[in-house]
């Protein structure tokens, strides 16, 4: 037995994600997080074992489903439930006991696409089969179909946040070059370890202002009198050490009730993308089959799926706005730093 392997909560603290799916947190974390520590003192069982044996309850659930009859519907979604639990183990004891790997990685992705898929087609196959309703048919291809769109746009959306900050960090750093200026902060970053951040640096944000027009005899707000340049511009407050830079302002700006919502969700480690991917599986293959809904139950979980994902790609249009002010304001600095 491991005695390297500290108390409860401080396995809470590394191995829990800062803000995970409402489905995970009040549902799985409960009885994983016990487990992944009672795993890694009594046992070697390594996280790659542990996703294939999510992956094996996953086929076992598939093949309750595919019998159609409401007590297999009852057995497959406990199983999959099981499953899902040892799908969030498998992470939470790479991180405790240091043992993650790319490889393992890719393998729990894959065997996650493959054992929706699996349920999806098992479970429309077994209802096609107890009603002839062809119905079940679209809805399994509609359940692929929406699995994979969830996770391709996730990853493109990734991709393109990536690489705006990238930019964004490339041109600060040819500033810090010219001018020593200071490093840069995203807002998203911060709110990982402050989810009231954001809010935070608009009180800021809104204070300086007043203060800085205030003492130059202006309305809050106003534009300085004196040109850039000018003998009474070298009294204007210069900029605090640190940059933050706020990629998701405009949004804010315009569902500031978003704010509120965020932080206290934040505050209980639950993500503000309330019907993601998790949440669309445990409405089809665990909501649907314990209320033998299967048809309602994957309606409204796949409308609500594409309800967020549109939310998302939103908020995103409104982020490449934000990223192309924050380009625009590094060109005006240094064209003023070149007059």
């Amino acid at each position: 037995m491991r005695r390297d392997i500290p108390p409860l909560a401080e396995v809470r603290r590394i191995t829990e994600k800062k803000r995970d799916a409402w489905w995970t947190v009040l549902l799985v974390d409960p009885v994983a997080t016990p487990l992944v520590r009672l795993t890694a003192m009594r046992t070697r069982i390594t996280p790659n074992q542990i996703t294939w044996g999510a992956f094996l309850l996953g086929l076992v659930s598939a093949a309750c489903f595919a019998f159609g009859d409401w007590r297999w519907l009852i057995a497959g979604a406990l199983v999959y439930h099981l499953s899902f639990i040892l799908d969030c183990m498998d992470g939470k004891v790479a991180r405790l006991t240091g043992q993650g790997s790319v490889f393992g990685a890719w393998l729990d992705f894959v065997f996650d696409r493959i054992r929706v898929a699996l349920c999806g087609v098992a479970l429309m196959a077994g209802q096609y089969d107890r009603t002839g309703d062809t119905v079940y048919i679209w809805l399994a291809l509609a359940v692929v179909g929406l699995d994979t769109l969830r996770y391709i746009n996730s990853l493109e959306i990734f991709k393109i946040r990536y690489n705006m900050r990238k930019q964004i960090k490339a041109r600060v750093r040819e500033a810090r070059r010219a001018e020593n200026s200071a490093e840069v902060a995203f807002m998203e970053d911060l709110l990982r370890n402050n989810p009231s951040a954001d809010i935070e640096h608009d009180i800021r944000k809104t204070s300086n202002v007043s203060a800085a027009g205030s003492e130059a005899g202006s309305e809050p707000g106003s534009e300085p009198r004196s040109e850039p340049g000018s003998e009474e511009a070298t009294d204007v407050p210069q900029k605090p050490q640190g940059q933050v830079i706020d990629l998701q302002q405009e949004f804010r700006h315009r569902f500031p009730v978003y704010l509120r919502m965020r932080s206290y969700l934040l505050r209980h480690r639950i993500r503000t993308h309330l019907v993601s991917g998790i949440e669309f599986q445990m409405g089809v293959f665990i909501v649907g089959p314990l209320l033998d809904a299967v048809i309602e139950a994957t309606l409204v979980s796949g409308a609500l799926l594409l309800v967020f994902e549109l939310a998302i790609i939103y908020k995103l249009l409104l982020s490449t706005r934000d990223f192309t002010r924050t380009i625009d304001s590094f060109d005006r600095d240094e064209v003023a730093t070149a007059a």
